[in-house]
């Protein structure tokens, strides 16, 4: 009699290899088995082939003729099935291989977001995996035409296999958090709150802060390195009716661009519904909400009439006196001198506050 293990082979055998070899050694013919069975000779050469599927019925019947348990049969089956259908992915994954030059398939593998193969096929499904799709079509219909439908002009845009990358990991990294029911009053509420961890100079600190006060109010607050030709600052989508996702890339790591991309997608999801996708760093459809949310952060974080005193600062102490009376950090300050041109670019920039992502907080 046949032992009954679990049946794990890597070759693929129907599970009429499994019935011959069992025939051969009860001594029975295939004409035999036919009559202890009932089934037809064409059926018996169709389990043997493997032509023919083992039902439950067919497995019961093939357990009181062979003496192995009909779960047994059934599993014999269906692992059979699924190799062939993974062979059939695998031959439709070889046609696919070319797919993987629009996406930085490097770059995801050091990241540690996708495993490495080194069979092109194999990495292709290990891709289609990652972005949650069950092959190249349904990727370039969920994923890249979410992302091409965003773009308006050519003179800014990322390439697409990077940015939808990035946000796939993102989506995943916002799973992974917990996130109360989104409450519209309560993050006006709290906008005082996060604007004054501007001052927070401490990075972990921070992160935990932010999300403490964004969690609850159902907003999933993700920070994430940007893959080469991305060129994303940040990104804000509704994931459900309930919960927020507001994603923000390491592209430039000092205070004054994180808090402002942070407040830009803030006024994202106060103002302009739950229906849209906002990426920043591309041009995007939408400019006239791209200028609206500007000016949110913008104000939010120093008002025009605080800002004009700006005008006269020259010095360190000078803008760490008046960071302290409007309460933000003197980063943020020197990034509003200088984007009104009150300042260059290349002054104060020692007042900025640089941050240095860990591993772990990725």
């Amino acid at each position: 009699m046949i032992d009954s293990p679990k049946f794990e082979p890597d070759w693929i055998s129907p599970p009429g290899d499994t019935i011959a070899d069992a025939l051969e050694e009860l001594g029975m013919t295939q004409v035999d088995f036919a009559h202890r069975t009932g089934f037809t000779k064409k059926h018996i050469n169709g389990l043997v082939k493997g032509h023919v599927e083992i039902t439950a019925p067919a497995a019961i019947k093939l357990e009181s003729v062979l003496g192995e348990p009909a779960a047994f049969w059934l599993r014999r089956d269906a692992q059979y099935r699924e190799a062939l259908a993974r062979r059939e992915a695998l031959e439709e994954a070889e046609s696919q291989v070319v797919w993987l030059k629009e996406l930085p398939v490097a770059w995801l593998v050091k990241q540690g977001w996708i495993a490495k193969v080194r069979d092109k096929a194999a990495q292709v499904t290990e891709c289609l995996r990652f972005f949650g799709v069950a092959s190249v079509d349904a990727w370039r219909e969920v994923c890249e035409k979410r992302v091409v439908a965003f773009r308006a002009s050519p003179k800014r845009q990322g390439k697409a296999g990077a940015i939808a990358s990035w946000l796939r990991k993102a989506e995943l990294r916002a799973e992974e958090l917990q996130c109360g029911v989104f409450d519209r009053a309560g993050l006006v509420q709290a906008l005082p709150d996060l604007r004054a961890l501007t001052a927070e100079k401490d990075l972990e600190t921070l992160v935990a802060k932010v999300r403490d006060i964004c969690g609850p109010l159902g907003i999933a607050v993700v920070f994430l390195p940007d893959p080469p030709g991305c060129r994303i600052h940040g990104a804000t989508r509704w994931l459900t009716p309930d919960n927020a996702l507001l994603a923000l890339s390491l592209r430039y790591k000092s205070d004054d661009q994180l808090w402002f991309s942070f407040f830009h997608e803030i006024a994202h999801l106060l103002k302009h519904g739950k229906k849209m996708l906002f990426i920043e760093g591309l041009d995007g459809l939408d400019e006239e909400r791209e200028k609206e949310a500007d000016r949110f952060a913008r104000d939010l974080l120093l008002s025009r009439e605080d800002a004009a005193l700006l005008r006269t600062m020259r010095s360190y102490a000078e803008l760490g006196s008046y960071a302290q009376t409007v309460g933000v950090s003197p980063g943020v300050l020197v990034g509003r001198m200088q984007h009104e041109r009150w300042i260059g670019f290349n002054r104060l920039n020692d007042a900025k506050t640089r941050f240095d992502w860990p591993a772990h907080l990725l």
